[in-house]
């Protein structure tokens, strides 16, 4: 096997052992917590205890591993948002559209947290959880009270979900495995440009 067919080989291997890392950040009773063990396990649990700080939890998905970060939504946790967010795949914003009075609130916070510097262009995906109950706002409603059509220096996508009758689950796993693999694919072109500047222009051209 000659030295190209290794590199291809290399960088196979690459895109099929791929990772992410995400942080989970929204008030409290949004569903955070829920939404990872429905990622995780498909599962629900009514008697769910608020995250207190944060927790970490590494989720196998096909040949995607996801490290989640589950930060606390109480007002005391919120200044620790910025510092788990850093470096990031993508920022996952969970509101619960149910409690519609809690919405300017959930959107105050992120724009605040949109506007740190050390988070500029990190993908957002905002989810508006609990649209299995009456009162929850629509998609359209919740984008316009978010204001996030005013958010302009990234990636922004907003789903409805819910994750007691698992409904949309699956579009977000499909949404953060692309978003893995565009990661990936940009972190090892890069890599290898700097190993093998000669031969990049040839690999561009091989997608």
């Amino acid at each position: 096997m000659g030295l190209w067919d290794s590199l291809l080989n290399w960088l196979r291997s690459l895109f099929f052992k791929q990772e992410m890392e995400l942080s989970l950040v929204g008030l409290q009773n949004a569903g955070k917590t829920s939404l990872v063990n429905a990622v995780a396990t498909g599962g629900y649990s009514e008697d769910m205890i608020p995250t207190v700080g944060f927790n970490m939890r590494k989720v196998t998905k096909g040949n995607v591993t996801i490290k989640l970060w589950d930060l606390g939504g109480q007002r005391r946790f919120r200044t620790m948002w910025e510092r788990y967010c850093r470096g990031v795949s993508a920022i996952l914003y969970v509101v619960d559209a149910a409690d519609r009075d809690s919405i300017p609130i959930a959107k105050s916070e992120l724009h605040d947290l949109l506007t740190k510097q050390s988070l500029a262009g990190t993908p957002l995906l905002v989810l508006g959880n609990k649209i299995d109950k009456s009162e929850a706002v629509s998609k359209q409603a919740l984008v316009d009270q978010l204001g996030l059509e005013l958010i302009k220096d990234r990636e922004v996508c907003c789903y409805m979900i819910s994750c007691k009758d698992s409904v949309n689950i699956d579009v977000v796993i499909d949404w953060l495995i692309k978003h893995s693999r565009t990661a990936k694919r940009a972190t090892t072109i890069k890599y290898f440009g700097v190993l093998y500047p000669k031969l990049l222009n040839k690999l561009v051209v091989i997608r």
